[in-house]
């Protein structure tokens, strides 16, 4: 008998095992897939390592995610979409098998993040349109991004420059910070009307990542300065946090994915370079009420509200950080399950799926943004090298 139940459980595992190798394949073959339309389909050839604002492109779509209103698609993207393949490239380089051909393309996308590199303005940082084309704003919340991306490029290929230019973005968003509300950055340069979780966020797993790649203090200091400024000031009792802080003090109690997200994220981070488990409590913290928050059971299925599928990928990015730590698989299996029902049902005839991975024929019929696009590859990826198996809660 116990020899039977031996076998049994070898019999079990190497299923399970089998079952995950499964999917690991099926989600990586997406997200090569995805990447490779996006690379396809958006690319400006006039324009090296730069991207059209959605696909297909030709219209003058209005863009609502700036200061002000009346904001038009340009020639190119933004910055913010741009950083969307930059961040799918340092996901998919992570495969072995992949590195050569993925190398080429971060390659590609290191000169064409540089196009947005302003230097005509004291401390240098990168600005919302390309610096080549037009002069325009800069927003540390996009800083941030850049600077994330510079730290990952550096992670999956040990090229020193990333380091030097991450620490140059790093300056110009610390030049943002200054002691109205107890701290904080804002949002865009010149405009002190608000300090949002979106800059302060991604500010904070910027310091977080140089400080895990250099081990320099002086990151440290700030991730910590950042994560507590945020713990402090937009932090709700149950973990989620707020949009921003207006400067009477009055937190807006508009809630995304992506500000719990980075939180989380950097929750995981002060775990591991403290072992102090007030950090892991609280990531396990904000992970469960976070599920609950911006998930709902649907006739016996957990469904994601969808506020911009990049914002999930950012709350994504949370939980796979704890799973890595904790190896509780319910959040990221809850999110696969979501992506997966949206890849069969809201494609275009492009393959491209819709914006909040809406079904309907109207949606699908819309010109596609580039960053919905490009968090696919993402997501997939990061789906994939976890070796974890799609399964509904």
């Amino acid at each position: 008998m116990k020899y039977f139940l031996i076998f049994l459980g070898i019999i079990l595992f190497q299923h399970s095992y089998a079952q995950e190798a499964k999917y690991s394949a099926f989600y990586k073959e997406r997200a090569e897939l995805m990447f490779q339309k996006v690379w396809q389909h958006y690319r400006v050839p006039q324009h090296s390592g730069l991207f059209s604002e959605h696909y297909p492109t030709g219209g003058r779509v209005n863009l609502d995610y700036f200061q002000g209103a009346g904001v038009k698609e340009k020639e190119v993207s933004f910055l913010w979409p741009f950083s969307g393949v930059f961040s799918a490239a340092n996901v998919l380089i992570k495969y072995p098998d992949l590195q050569a051909k993925y190398k080429k393309y971060l390659d590609t996308l290191s000169i064409g993040v540089l196009a947005y590199r302003d230097t005509t303005r004291i401390p240098v940082g990168y600005q919302a349109y390309p610096a080549t084309l037009e002069k325009s704003d800069r927003y540390y919340d996009d800083n941030g991004l850049v600077c994330i991306d510079y730290v990952e490029a550096y992670f999956n290929t040990k090229d020193a420059t990333y380091i030097t230019k991450a620490k140059e973005v790093f300056n110009f968003i610390i030049s943002g910070w200054d002691d109205k509300l107890g701290g904080g950055v804002y949002w865009l340069e010149g405009h002190k009307d608000q300090k949002p979780a979106c800059s302060n966020g991604m500010a904070t797993l910027a310091a977080l990542k140089l400080y895990q790649a250099t081990k320099e203090p002086f990151y440290l200091t700030w991730g910590t300065r950042f994560y507590n400024w945020m713990h402090s000031t937009l932090r709700n009792p149950d973990g989620i946090y707020y949009n921003d802080v207006k400067m009477d003090g009055k937190p807006n109690e508009t809630y995304y994915t992506y500000n719990t997200g980075s939180m989380l994220e950097a929750a995981v981070l002060m775990y591991h370079f403290t072992a102090d488990q007030k950090y892991l409590k609280e990531a396990q913290l904000v992970a469960s009420n976070s599920f609950g928050f911006f998930s709902e059971e649907h006739h016996g299925v957990r469904q994601f509200k969808i506020d911009l599928p990049w914002f999930v990928t950012v709350l994504f990015r949370g939980y796979e950080a704890l799973y890595k730590v904790d190896r509780n698989p319910r959040y990221i299996n809850a999110v696969a399950a979501n992506l997966d029902r949206a890849w069969q049902e809201s494609a275009d005839r492009y393959g491209f799926l819709t914006a909040k991975w809406a079904t309907d024929d109207a949606s699908k019929r819309k010109p596609k943004w580039l960053l919905d696009e490009a968090c696919i590859a993402e997501l997939y990826g990061r789906m994939s090298l976890l070796n974890i198996k799609s399964k509904q809660e």
